[in-house]
């Protein structure tokens, strides 16, 4: 006997929310604590500020408020989702996963819950998953979440990661659609680098030796920036292949927001045409990881940058190292 096969079902994304931190940190406040000046860190980075999430504002509590607005943009009501999907790397619980306090407080009725770390490619791993779990007919709708509070997890006076990383969280409901609304992704990782984006130590290590300080995450700023500029404009020409579309049929290009010199030569060597808008949310939200596409996604909306309908291609990376991408149709 064969084991049945549901029909496939058309998918696309059905509402987007996001969660900004109250508490904006300028490039002066950084600085200070960095040994950099401010005008080298918006020469390096393109960042002028960034938001810094207070103590009671967690990966939990931050993606709660974004998935709330998704659910809430989409029209659907919380307890009607049957999956939530939480893309994050900096929970600093280890069990249970985050995704279940989320759906409880989401007010969801036994949804599958699951959390992934797949680093600043998170969300867009997590969008693929949602999509064939919709296709598939095992989920009708379906949240995705990028939340992070990378606050938690990096030195205050790294001046390589701490000019950059931010926090917040942005959600999208995934749900059935007449037409076809999320491209194949075109995703992979390559663990020989794993250590260009890496935390100092681990857990065991800050066990047994608690003088050796809180393990944070590091990262080798100069070997990321090339690695980034030479393989994702080859990762992204990929995902346009495999969803049938070439530059000119986007209206928006959102790569992940590690920084604005790497989002600039992507977009160039893309050879995008003038009317394709590049997502630049970093300038003001700093590096989220896996926040920080659905978050760019969500200030282009809200300043009628892309409007409904539009056709957006998705491009995640960072440690891992990992990488995602896909060609979306816009709610």
């Amino acid at each position: 006997m064969q084991i049945q096969r549901t029909a496939e079902q058309g998918v696309g994304i059905l509402g987007i929310g996001a969660y900004r931190p109250h508490r904006v940190v300028t490039n002066d406040e950084v600085a200070a604590r960095t040994g950099r000046t401010a005008e080298w860190i918006q020469r390096r980075t393109g960042i002028v500020e960034r938001r810094y999430a207070a103590a009671d504002e967690g990966v939990v509590e931050m993606a709660v408020e974004a998935a709330r607005k998704a659910a809430a943009d989409a029209g659907v009501e919380p307890d009607r989702l049957d999956a939530v999907v939480l893309a994050s790397m900096s929970n600093l619980r280890q069990s249970p996963g985050a995704s279940t306090e989320i759906a409880h407080r989401l007010g969801t009725r036994a949804p599958a819950a699951f959390d992934l770390n797949a680093a600043c490619a998170g969300f867009c791993y997590g969008l693929a998953l949602a999509a064939s779990m919709v296709r598939d007919g095992s989920a009708r709708y379906v949240v995705v979440i990028g939340s992070d509070k990378m606050t938690d997890i990096v030195d205050p006076e790294d001046p390589s990661a701490a000019i950059l990383f931010a926090d917040g969280a942005g959600a999208m409901v995934v749900g059935p659609a007449e037409e076809t609304g999320i491209g194949p992704v075109v995703w992979g990782s390559d663990g020989s680098r794993g250590d260009l984006i890496a935390h100092s130590a681990d857990w065991l290590g800050y066990r047994d030796d608690p003088g050796a300080g809180w393990p944070t995450m590091r990262m080798a700023g100069p070997e990321v920036f090339r690695w980034a500029i030479e393989e994702m404009p080859k990762v992204a020409r990929r995902a346009l292949d495999a969803a049938g579309v070439s530059p000119s049929d986007l209206d928006a290009f959102v790569p992940h927001q590690a920084n604005l010199r790497i989002i600039g030569t992507v977009a160039e060597r893309l050879a995008l045409p003038p009317h394709v808008v590049v997502a630049q949310d970093v300038v003001h939200a700093g590096n989220t990881s896996a926040a920080s596409v659905p978050l760019a996604v969500a200030r282009l909306r809200e300043s009628g940058a892309v409007g409904s309908g539009g056709l957006a291609l998705f491009l995640g990376f960072g440690a891992g190292l990992t990488w995602g991408a896909q060609v979306v149709r816009l709610p």
